[in-house]
């Protein structure tokens, strides 16, 4: 006798109903980020099926799963290397510079340890856009006589990226050394042709994590975010552009206009991108490249005229957010002047309320975020925070030239950070990310200059007219916002 059809739906919905709640126990379970966890509980209870394959596409903790736990030991070992080696080397700066060691002692995010993470670089070089970024960079890797190693999120074939590849590709030849990681997502492009090129002459590459179906990518939410370049020990580049086309803004009719901001680094303060560059190369090449002076090389002039940097990166592998904690620790320490552009500002509380108290506290605090911006739905989620900000006396800035895709906070006088790290829950959990913080006026001097050129550009949101803004307008930002922490 056949079952009676409305039992097997009665059947079906109690498998269903039983099924949401073991995911809801799972994003419980799994998910740090209290915001994080409301939201994908509420896309698992109100997106039937489809919120659940979201959750385990997306969603899953790999912090807590340690997938990385063999990136993580070979990267500690390293990490203690180069601590031994650099920790001498500080020492005449720190003496020289007092109150700025200090700054860098305070900003040390490593529990166990009141010695900073600290490496004296002979020059910092702010660059601005891909017109100065790429020329800058080609002329580097022409001088390579040992090794060039580079980490990009994105690499597109074009004009850029081909130009990039057959110096590689003669260097190669050349007999220098060349490891490249791309990220398989979003680097896509470049799977095919590009790829086989550059590993016939010579050079090493390597996806960070493979994707073998894009679509179904278990690992697609933690990307490698990271845009590192380092060549024989002693010049590297981190920032926020990668290699494409898009950031050379050539004029074209109907090209929008891309404003980024990256780093050239001379001397130690190298080494530690160095260290980041070979621990992900250990992970994904699935090699053992150990620390050698050719690798890390000995400098051959006193370290106490140069400036102080610190590196910090996170991702699912590190233990602590870093780079958030670095972030709301730097924003505590302004005593007169603020200066923060990122083109994705949704900030989570900690970062939300060590704005609110600086503003308040008499702080000049000047936030300069997209007019113009390549989502729609993130750019919405960001506008949703901007009231809380006006309120506390925050000078919110629309950058309206084209879309500032530049990451860089300068703290009075004193501290700059640049990096690849927006200020969303994207980049201070899912992804891999590296931010370099400066100690010191040079650097500063250099980003205040173009923060300052950047709000020529700029229209600042009234904060009465801001809050007097219609229902049909501010409603859509408030929903976007329930969905932030996804972003």
């Amino acid at each position: 006798m056949n079952a009676d059809p409305i039992d097997w739906v009665l059947w079906l919905e109690a498998a269903y109903l039983l099924l949401v709640g073991l995911v809801c126990l799972v994003v419980v379970r799994d998910t740090r980020n209290t915001a994080k966890t409301l939201a994908y509980l509420l896309l698992v209870i109100f997106v039937p099926v489809l919120g659940i394959v979201v959750y385990f596409s997306f969603g899953i903790n790999y912090r807590k799963r340690r997938i990385y736990s063999r990136k993580l030991v070979g990267e500690e070992h390293q990490r203690a290397h180069v601590d031994a080696f650099l920790h001498h080397t500080t020492d005449a700066w720190a003496a020289a510079h007092p109150e700025l060691a200090r700054n860098a002692r305070a900003l040390r995010m490593r529990p166990g340890s009141d010695e900073p993470d600290l490496a004296i670089a002979e020059e910092v070089r702010v660059l601005i856009n891909g017109e100065e970024k790429f020329p800058a960079l080609l002329e580097a890797l022409e001088g390579a006589r040992h090794h060039i190693h580079l980490e990009y999120y994105i690499c597109e074939p074009g004009r850029v990226a081909d130009a990039v590849k057959e110096v590689l590709m003669r260097k190669a030849r050349a007999g220098v050394q060349v490891r490249f990681i791309y990220d398989d997502f979003g680097s896509a492009a470049i799977r095919g042709r590009w790829l086989r090129e550059l590993r016939a002459s010579g050079a090493e590459a390597f996806p960070f994590n493979k994707v073998h179906l894009l679509l179904l990518a278990n690992r697609l939410n933690y990307r490698n975010h990271r845009k590192v370049v380092v060549v024989d020990g002693c010049t590297a580049f981190v920032g926020g552009l990668n290699l494409s086309d898009r950031y050379t803004n050539t004029g074209k009719p109907g090209e929008l206009f891309w404003r980024d901001t990256h780093a050239l680094v001379r001397g130690m303060g190298a080494l530690y991108l160095q260290h980041l560059f070979l621990a992900d190369w250990n992970f994904c090449a699935k090699q053992n490249v150990p620390a050698s002076p050719e690798l890390f090389p000995v400098p051959q002039a006193s370290q106490a005229a140069g400036i102080g940097m610190q590196v910090a990166a996170s991702g699912p592998d590190s233990e602590l957010p870093t780079i958030q904690l670095t972030l709301v620790r730097a924003i505590t320490m302004a005593r007169q002047e603020l200066l923060i552009t990122t083109p994705y500002f949704i900030p989570g509380d900690s970062i939300i309320d060590a704005l609110r108290v600086a503003a308040l506290g008499g702080v000049r605090v000047k936030l300069l975020v997209p007019g113009i911006s390549d989502s729609w739905l993130v750019n919405a989620a960001a506008r949703s925070y901007y009231n809380e900000m006006l309120r506390a006396g925050v000078e919110v800035h629309l950058y309206t030239k084209g879309f500032i895709h530049a990451k860089s906070v300068v703290v009075d006088d004193a501290i700059s950070i640049v990096g690849t790290a927006n200020m969303d829950h994207r980049s201070f959990e899912l992804n891999f990310e590296v931010n370099a913080t400066f100690h010191g006026p040079e650097t500063a001097a250099a980003l205040r200059e173009a923060f300052t050129e950047d709000l020529r550009h700029a229209e600042r949101i009234d904060a009465k007219a801001w809050a007097a803004r219609p229902f049909w307008k501010t409603y859509p930002e408030q929903v976007a916002r329930l969905i932030s922490p996804l972003l």
